[in-house]
């Protein structure tokens, strides 16, 4: 996940371990551009393969989404089983999480319980010292997920959609109020209070769907060009997670 200025010097190891990652830098022009290791987003209908690393711009990913109607049919949350332990080590996703992007790390304690420490939720430069007070969001929401595609998965694919540690821009710790706004809102009908943060937040919505192979709706999609046209273009690598 790329982070505000203020949060870059303390989070920096995190992001140079992250398996993705989203260069600082803007793209010169709108064409895809290939790096080494990664292959052009593939249009909307393409073969995808699992695991391939794709590299591409936000406005061209953007416009490489599938478009589709959106259906909340059968949605129960439940679906997506998250805050699980995938690694045994006695941390929840969710505490893996506000570890990982405390801007002054919290004592683990047993059973995982966490004190002390001190974050700052992006979504409204909000400043944190209990991890009580904190959510840890959906960047796409797990309603907005089966809107968009989710509902035809396995409980398998809900699972690691709900708990995706590989994908940084996946999982944010926020205040709990900004994330009790957002709810289960897509990018028409929601952004971030925090201005500066508005466009990584659009770049890392449009990562999410496009590691996920999730839709958009109209309104959604014309949203997002809408709003990224105020954005750097920046150069955009995703590794597709289906």
């Amino acid at each position: 996940m790329r982070v505000r200025p203020a949060l870059a010097a303390v989070l920096a190891a995190a992001a140079a371990a992250a398996l993705l990652a989203v260069p600082a830098h803007a793209a010169s022009s709108s064409a895809t551009t290939a790096v080494p290791g990664t292959a052009p987003l593939a249009a909307a209908g393409q073969h995808r393969a699992v695991g391939e690393q794709v590299t591409t711009t936000l406005r061209e990913a953007i416009d490489a989404l599938p478009v589709a109607e959106e259906s909340r049919e059968g949605y129960e949350r439940t679906k997506f089983r998250h805050w699980i332990d995938a690694d045994k080590n006695g941390c929840s996703t969710r505490a893996e999480v506000l570890v990982a992007e405390a801007a002054s790390a919290p004592f683990v304690g047993a059973k995982c319980s966490l004190s002390g420490g001190v974050w700052v939720s992006p979504y409204d430069d909000m400043v944190l010292q209990d991890a009580k007070a904190l959510d840890v969001d959906h960047m796409v929401p797990l309603a907005e997920a089966w809107d968009s595609g989710a509902s035809a998965w396995s409980a398998a694919e809900r699972q690691a959609y709900a708990n995706d540690l590989d994908e940084p821009r996946a999982l944010v710790a926020v205040s709990a109020k900004s994330n009790r706004s957002k709810a289960d809102k897509d990018v028409a009908e929601w952004l971030p209070p925090a201005a500066d943060y508005r466009c990584t937040y659009l770049t890392d919505w449009t990562a999410v769907k496009t590691r996920w192979g999730l839709s958009v709706d109209q309104v959604e999609a014309d949203a997002l060009r809408r709003l990224a046209a105020a954005c750097p273009d920046e150069q955009l690598t995703v590794t597709l997670a289906r």
